[in-house]
């Protein structure tokens, strides 16, 4: 059986070396004057949320959204100066996943469209 076409992501912490656990990730469908939440989960323990997408993956623009701040709370430190990183995406092949990892650090993050 296929599996349907969603939208994932995964989180290295490049401070710490390692994954980012416990981020919360939030995932938008922008439309016109509107923004709706289609999914959110916290990263698991490799960082990674496989499938984010709650419900049917549709052509539009997407926002993903990490909340660095609540991360850095749950790992006992002060957030750093980047509270939230987020990126805008459009998505027309909906026959396809799609991966959008960010490479995170305390004063830069990096997201890019991965594999």
């Amino acid at each position: 059986m296929t599996q349907a076409p969603t939208i994932s992501t995964h989180v290295l912490d490049t401070a710490l070396g390692r994954p980012a656990r416990g981020i919360p990730v939030t995932l938008f469908r922008l439309g016109p004057g509107s923004l709706a939440r289609v999914g959110a989960a916290l990263t698991d323990e490799e960082g990674r949320v496989r499938s984010l997408l709650e419900g049917s993956l549709v052509a539009g623009t997407y926002r993903i959204e990490f909340d660095v701040t609540a991360y850095a709370r749950a790992q006992g430190h002060e957030p750093g100066w980047f509270r939230r990183f987020s990126t805008e995406f459009e998505i027309k092949d909906i026959g396809r996943s799609y991966h959008v990892p960010l490479i995170l650090s305390p004063h830069s993050g990096i997201t890019y469209l991965g594999s």
